[in-house]
């Protein structure tokens, strides 16, 4: 029996050993064999440049549809597909509670129907004049989504009373239009536009800083690498500060003071921009804006 259970303990662990690495062997050939089947069905890790392209474009236009769906309303079609990343952002997001709750509690300034009036004026594309404003007007009846414009029948004022004045002296025949409204340069392409877009009632920069200056940088940068040949009208400090990012390479920026009464007298009264601005729409081929035509 002592020798019966030598020999057995002898031999059990070989017996045990063979058939790891049995199984071993099985295992390594099946691992053979699944690679070997799968790799003519897998598709290659290396794709070709375009196909790399065609599959960027395709993920940005649903990015792009999905943000849209975050979009106030109000926004002109072709102006929603050009910033519709920033509808989905954090900080838009945040603006539209802020702006939401503002108007419950406060008088604001344009209302909502006319905040972004700006954008169906003419498509993104056809936009060849800049000009930059700072906040709405803050008065009754005045903003309504267009800069240094008013709603008719308020009366134009005194900025828009001095670039009438300067219109007179500059372009021939132009004549005071009678009131204050200048949807008609918008609808030729001229985009005015505010860096704030929303104000309490008689509070002047009460909107300021919390998120419309984002967004109407993203549309000054998106018309700067996107169009060319545009006429950027900086009137003042801050409108020049906000267009610092311009490239003027591909585009032409006319700087002045602004035709507020504090400063026109320091240089918006002679700066001839409205005929600077048409003689270079026409050497870039474009149809000159009308300045008559409100």
């Amino acid at each position: 029996m002592i020798g019966q259970k030598s020999i057995k303990s002898f031999f059990s662990p070989t017996s045990k050993k063979r058939d790891t690495d049995e199984q071993t062997r099985k295992l390594t050939s099946d691992v053979k064999k699944f690679k070997t089947n799968t790799s003519a069905v897998l598709p290659s890790p290396s794709l070709s440049p375009e196909l790399l392209e065609k599959i960027a474009k395709n993920k940005k236009a649903a990015q792009e549809r999905l943000a849209a769906r975050s979009a106030p309303e109000g926004i002109g079609k072709s102006w929603q597909r050009a910033l519709g990343a920033e509808f989905g952002k954090t900080y838009f997001k945040s603006l539209m509670s802020f702006v939401a709750e503002e108007r419950q509690k406060q008088t604001i300034y344009p209302p909502p129907h006319q905040v972004f009036t700006w954008t169906r004026m003419c498509e993104i594309e056809d936009v060849k004049v800049v000009v930059l404003g700072q906040d709405p007007y803050h008065g009754p009846n005045q903003a309504h989504g267009l800069c240094f414009s008013v709603q008719r029948p308020v009366p134009p004022p005194p900025s828009l009373v001095n670039m009438y004045k300067e219109l007179e002296a500059d372009i021939e025949g132009f004549r005071h239009p009678g009131h204050g409204d200048l949807t008609g340069w918008a609808k030729q392409g001229v985009l005015l536009l505010n860096a704030v877009l929303t104000v309490r009632a008689h509070q002047a920069n009460s909107h300021k800083d919390k998120g419309w200056e984002i967004l109407t940088d993203a549309v000054v940068n998106w018309l700067s690498a996107n169009l060319e040949g545009l006429v950027f009208m900086l009137w003042g400090a801050y409108a020049q500060k906000k267009g610092a990012a311009i490239d003027r390479k591909r585009h032409h920026v006319l700087q002045a003071v602004h035709p507020s009464p504090l400063s026109a007298h320091r240089g918006f009264f002679g700066c001839k921009h409205f005929s600077k601005t048409n003689e270079l729409l026409k050497k870039s081929g474009k149809k000159p804006i009308d300045w008559k035509a409100l």
